[in-house]
């Protein structure tokens, strides 16, 4: 049995800590203390990858970590913003530039720009119904990670909580949550 203090500190060790104007109350705010200790950390990553339950609303709780609902192409801009959330991750919000995408769901035509350096990046990306092409983000992926830290992945019933850390970091975190971090990389071939 581990209380909710005791497995923030566990992920602060990690280098997943709460934003500054964030607090305990906030994530008591979504869940009571029990359900932390009946799921902890699985429970308490999806809900550092979301945003405050309150006033102002769109602050996220962690920039580290994201709960990524799949489920989110309707409309031209939706890459965009994942794109820029996968910018924060990282911690460098301006490693993209001149990012675009289009999409019609309809016609099936989408693809996403953007430059990094000096380098324009174009994907062609598959449409799926509402579906997010993990593929094609798996590119971005790649093009924006560094220092000895990668983009991982634990599948959860309600989103894919995505987290950027280096190996060692990973490792322990799939031991405290009890998980496989699956590595976020393309598809050779």
């Amino acid at each position: 049995m581990m209380e909710l203090e005791s497995q923030l500190a566990k992920l602060a060790e990690l280098g997943l800590v709460l934003n500054p104007e964030i607090t305990i109350e906030d994530l008591l705010r979504a869940e009571d203390r029990e359900a932390f200790i009946a799921k902890p950390f699985m429970l308490l990553l999806f809900l550092l990858g979301g945003e405050v339950e309150r006033k102002p609303w769109g602050r996220r709780i962690c920039n580290r970590v994201w709960s990524f609902d799949l489920e989110c192409i309707a409309t031209t801009g939706d890459y965009v913003k994942i794109v820029r959330k996968l910018c924060l991750l990282i911690g460098n919000e301006d490693r993209l530039t001149e990012i675009v995408d289009y999409i019609d769901l309809e016609d099936g035509e989408c693809w996403l720009k953007y430059t990094i350096g000096d380098k324009r990046q174009h994907w062609t990306i598959e449409v799926n119904d509402d579906w997010a092409d993990m593929l094609a983000l798996s590119y971005v992926m790649e093009d924006i990670q560094g220092d000895g830290c990668q983009f991982y992945a634990i599948d959860s019933s309600e989103a894919m909580i995505i987290l950027y850390l280096d190996r060692s970091s990973a490792e322990k975190l799939s031991d405290l949550c009890n998980e496989d971090l699956e590595p976020l990389i393309p598809v050779e071939g």
